[in-house]
């Protein structure tokens, strides 16, 4: 069997239209936006029209498919919300190709007692902390945490919900049963440049990196900016400079070479180009595949900021709005999905994923798998974000032989 690669370049590129931005080029579609709940209100439409059962839960997760979800269930999926100004493959093209494998077996009358369903979870980008959707399927969520998350900007995950006309409590009802699952498969990009530099049409994922997220605040003192000496400034952003020059070192000193730290949103308070900034907010993303090296990181972090803060006279204050540990793919899947890519003849490698995604947390309750298709020039959450549509059939081809093996067993 072949998909129909032009059926799901089309439905993707008509999924790439909301939250599409003009300017930049960027698609905007952050968790619980109204960009966000217009695609899962349009993924909803796709399926009712192509004959799938569809629903969508207390936390925001789309589900589509066919058969009694009560007996193990084959799920494939991954995510439709987006990073802002991010592009049009990451987490859509994983719930565009389920889709695309619902059809495709339904176009060669594939039979088969195992029911088949697919899901386009919610918020897994983590504008709130976590992946909120995989976490609710996995039941691994708390009623302290939904009502106490919220993002950079403290805007709280209950309020956007509810501004959707969510209730964030009910993502509590939304987890399955490990006996509801028979395994999960997500197809994603690589977001990395390991399968495009390598000339690697396929990458079969042994395991995932773990990431903890900190939004951190410097406070020190505003001040005239023309009027205040140097030496007696309590400047804020110069501590989170001084923190910037650190991160190598803190790498090369606690981590390895799967290591990442990302400082990725700032904000600096009052903001005015006239006056020493008295407060910088910002994150940090760390992530590795240890999770011993992961506690060693922010441990570094911590105490750098600290002496940091000391030096500028300024207080160090963080939260951690998530910690997620690093997952191992299930070997069994994994190996299956092998023995598919072997049988089509396609290139590949087995590797490590550095991005989280939504099969670390469904791998708690099943058993699950991920397929890598190249990034070009390993590009993603941006723009230029781009793979290859001869790779995307290649992927979704992987994708659809697997579950159908899953189907006959």
């Amino acid at each position: 069997m072949q998909i129909n690669c032009e059926r799901l370049k089309a439905n993707l590129l008509e999924l790439s239209r909301i939250g599409y931005n003009e300017d930049d080029r960027g698609v905007y579609r952050p968790g619980f936006s109204d960009a966000d709940m217009q695609a899962r209100s349009w993924l909803q439409d796709k399926a009712k029209a192509a004959g799938y059962e569809t629903y969508m839960d207390g936390a925001g997760n789309v589900f589509f498919g066919r058969g009694d979800r009560n007996k193990p269930t084959v799920l494939m999926g991954s995510h439709i919300d987006s990073v802002p100004a991010g592009g049009i493959f990451d987490g859509t093209l994983g719930v565009i190709a389920a889709l695309e494998v619902m059809q495709t077996l339904d176009e060669n009358d594939v039979q088969s007692e195992t029911p088949i369903w697919a899901v386009a979870t919610a918020e897994e980008e983590g504008r709130f902390g976590g992946m909120f959707g995989a976490q609710a399927i996995a039941g691994k969520l708390n009623p302290d945490w939904v009502l106490s998350a919220h993002d950079a900007d403290e805007v709280y995950l209950k309020d956007a919900m509810s501004a959707q006309g969510l209730d964030a409590m009910a993502a509590l009802d939304a987890a399955w049963r490990p006996e509801q699952l028979k395994a999960f498969l997500e197809l994603h990009i690589e977001q990395g440049p390991v399968l495009f530099q390598d000339n690697l049409q396929i990458g079969v994922v042994d395991g995932i990196s773990g990431v903890f997220k900190w939004i951190v605040h410097l406070k020190g003192k505003a001040d005239h900016a023309g009027t205040a000496p140097m030496d007696k400034r309590s400047d804020a952003f110069m501590g989170l400079a001084d923190f910037a020059h650190e991160i190598d070192r803190i790498i090369a000193e606690n981590g390895t070479d799967k290591t990442r730290i990302t400082v990725g949103k700032v904000e600096l308070k009052p903001g005015n180009p006239h006056t020493v900034p008295g407060e910088a907010v910002f994150t940090i993303v760390g992530r590795d595949m240890d999770e011993e090296v992961m506690k060693e990181l922010a441990n570094a972090c911590n105490k750098t900021l600290s002496a940091i803060a000391r030096r500028h006279h300024l207080r160090f204050e963080y939260e951690q709005s998530s910690w997620l540990g690093p997952k191992p793919c299930s070997k069994p899947i994994s190996d299956l999905i092998e023995k598919q890519v072997k049988k089509r003849g396609y290139s590949f490698t087995r590797m490590p994923s550095g991005a989280g995604h939504d099969t670390q947390f469904l791998s708690e309750i099943t058993e699950a798998g991920l397929i890598f298709i190249p990034s070009v020039n390993g590009v993603s959450h941006a723009p230029d974000e781009w793979s290859h549509w001869h790779d995307v059939e290649a992927g979704t081809n992987v994708l659809l032989d697997t579950v159908q093996e899953l189907l006959d067993d």
